[in-house]
């Protein structure tokens, strides 16, 4: 992979050279790198934030996408060495924890910390067919997360060029089967929605049987898409878990559960 390829997928909206560490970011099922650039604004200038860009959209339109969560893991392998200058953590948002953990598990390098956001553990299994239905039942299944304002669901023309993502990322992370007895050895966070109808707290929980270092949960306020009306509360705790500055207290809405 040359250094153009390695560039297509990564976006930096804010460079910040002098942070002590570098969060990359994982996007959602149909998401793309701009879905942080809050999230980044926020986090200026304690954590750099680098973003990735999957095939298929924005810059990256004209480009097949990929529906394995193992193939997309095995492409960002070079991608990943390249941001090893400085120490790296990784937040993976619904479909993008997935990625994020298949990356660090499959990486020669270490992470600092996972943050496994609205999605629930690998080891707890459920069966999903969304990718196997009508264009109306992925277009339902969207609006069920409110992950996308209504009235670009009901544009005819962005739809017909989201519909080939969407499906394409429903078949990857419905389709993806971790190894068996898989784990890493990096902490892990795992944070959810309170009111998020794909994860239970039992089944965020459960992300602790894949790390073997220290293991913490966080409920927001919010649904599936708490991260876009919690980024203040989000990028404190981001950057108090894996900043080397003295902690903070986190703001009231997140809330530890043991």
């Amino acid at each position: 992979m040359t250094l153009t390829d390695i560039d297509r997928w990564t976006v930096r909206f804010m460079p910040m050279p002098e942070a002590p560490v570098r969060l990359v970011c994982f996007p959602h099922a149909g998401g793309a790198a701009s879905s942080f650039f809050t999230l980044a604004k926020a986090l200026s200038p304690r954590v750099e934030v680098v973003a990735i860009q999957y095939p298929g959209r924005q810059n990256r339109r004209n480009e097949p996408v990929v529906d394995s969560i193992h193939r997309l893991a095995d492409l960002l392998g070079p991608v990943m060495e390249s941001l090893r200058d400085k120490p790296l953590a990784l937040f993976g948002h619904s479909m993008g924890a997935v990625v994020a953990y298949e990356v660090a598990q499959a990486g020669d390098f270490e992470t600092t910390r996972l943050f496994a956001s609205a999605r629930r553990a690998p080891s707890t299994f459920r069966r999903g067919t969304v990718h196997l239905g009508r264009d109306r039942d992925i277009i339902d299944e969207i609006r069920k997360l409110n992950g996308t304002a209504g009235r670009v669901l009901d544009d005819e023309e962005i739809l017909r060029s989201a519909l080939p993502v969407l499906r394409g990322d429903y078949k990857a992370i419905e389709t993806y089967r971790p190894r068996p007895g898989s784990s890493i050895a990096s902490p892990i966070t795992a944070l959810i929605g309170r009111d998020d109808p794909e994860v239970s707290v039992a089944e965020a929980r459960a992300w602790a049987e894949h790390t073997t270092s220290e293991f913490d949960l966080r409920v927001f306020e919010g649904g599936h898409f708490y991260n876009s009306v919690k980024t203040l509360e989000l990028a404190d705790l981001i950057a108090d878990q894996v900043g080397d500055r003295p902690r903070h207290e986190i703001a009231r809405s997140a809330a530890f559960l043991p």
